[in-house]
């Protein structure tokens, strides 16, 4: 069955001329009806003298189409009316929308079902096997066979029941008073009100981005540090007017902006076998293998600590050559790290 989004919306078009009994469709109402229907569907509104975006010849495409075995093999008749012909199914009854499933789509629902089925587990998110049944149980696909798709996922992690509470919140532009323990203040616990704008996941960990009251800026907060929370429906709300978090993330590993610090291009040198894996899973999409006989890669990137823990996991197999504060930074936390696995080197270095 066809997967481009503007010929399902003709054939659905052209699926209820062909039903109409109380009308007759000749070519130029087809093109008419599925004109219509494409701008329906995108939010638009068709200007006066605007040009037909379907043709003829593409509607008569999308009947061949959807007479042939690979669409819906309809039965159509071709009625005459003086040089004219008009379109109609022969069994007012039949629609497209009564077909049963191809293998194809079975499959494909099939997929889509294990892809929800990865939520079914998690709390507050009862709904997604409400919706698995009603999928399977409608177009009778239910599948008796092992998963052969395994998504990570962090069942245990602390206040991930809050998850859909905070989606609504964003979505219905409310503000909380937020419980918060932050690690950076010794555990202590913080009441603050929050204007929430944005969820992200990262690293298998929810966050929620949003205005801070008592800091009087954007920062984000990890739905497993929130201890509780209520919503604050007589504070006036304030919308995000600052960042669009559609690019907010585009130069930086994971979720921390850091401030005061530009974006910088770093240069990397990889050992010979550890190469091709950080060319096929890159640290950032910025990435770019710059000397390949040399291993050498790049980034240019906003250096934050998601970033020096990417380094840092790829161990001796990963060097940063430049910039040198960067490549100090880096170098300083391995020394701390040598320091404490190794302190009989460190005493026997500072005493000789």
């Amino acid at each position: 069955m066809p997967t481009n989004k503007n010929a399902s919306i003709r054939y659905q078009a052209l699926d209820k001329c062909f039903q109409n009994r109380n009308k007759k469709f000749f070519i130029e109402d087809l093109i008419q009806a599925c004109n219509e229907a494409l701008y329906e569907f995108n939010g638009l509104k068709k200007s006066t003298g605007e040009k037909s975006s379907v043709k003829r010849r593409q509607i008569f495409d999308d009947i061949r189409y959807m007479e042939s075995e690979a669409g819906w093999q309809i039965s159509l008749e071709r009625k005459k009316e003086g040089k004219r012909i008009y379109y109609r199914y022969k069994n007012p009854n039949f629609s497209i929308k009564m077909q049963p499933l191809t293998q194809r789509e079975a499959e494909q629902l099939n997929t889509a079902i294990q892809a929800i089925s990865r939520y079914r587990n998690l709390p507050s998110y009862g709904w997604v096997e409400e919706i698995i049944a009603n999928l399977e149980n409608r177009f009778d696909i239910k599948d008796k066979k092992t998963n052969v798709v395994g998504f990570e996922k962090n069942d245990r992690l602390r206040g991930i029941w809050n998850l859909t509470k905070i989606l609504d919140a964003v979505s219905s532009r409310i503000v909380l008073k937020v419980k918060y323990r932050s690690y950076n203040e010794h555990g202590q616990e913080l009441d603050i009100i929050f204007h929430p704008y944005y969820v992200k996941q990262y690293n298998n960990r929810w966050f929620v981005f949003g205005l801070r009251e008592d800091k009087n800026r954007i920062s984000n907060l990890a739905l497993d540090r929130i201890i509780d929370f209520e919503k604050q429906e007589d504070v006036p709300y304030h919308r995000n007017r600052e960042i669009d978090f559609e690019h907010y993330f585009d130069d930086i590993v994971g979720v921390t902006h850091p401030n005061g610090i530009e974006k910088e291009h770093i240069i990397l040198k990889a050992t010979k076998n550890r190469f091709p894996y950080i060319v096929s899973k890159p640290i950032h999409p910025s990435q770019k293998v710059t000397n390949e006989t040399e291993y050498e890669l790049t980034l240019d990137v906003i250096p934050n600590k998601e970033l020096d823990q990417q380094i840092l996991s790829f161990g001796p197999d990963l060097e940063v050559v430049s910039p040198e504060w960067f490549r100090e930074h880096i170098g300083n936390i391995i020394k701390e790290n040598f320091e404490k696995y190794f302190p009989v080197q460190k005493a026997c270095t500072e005493g000789c």
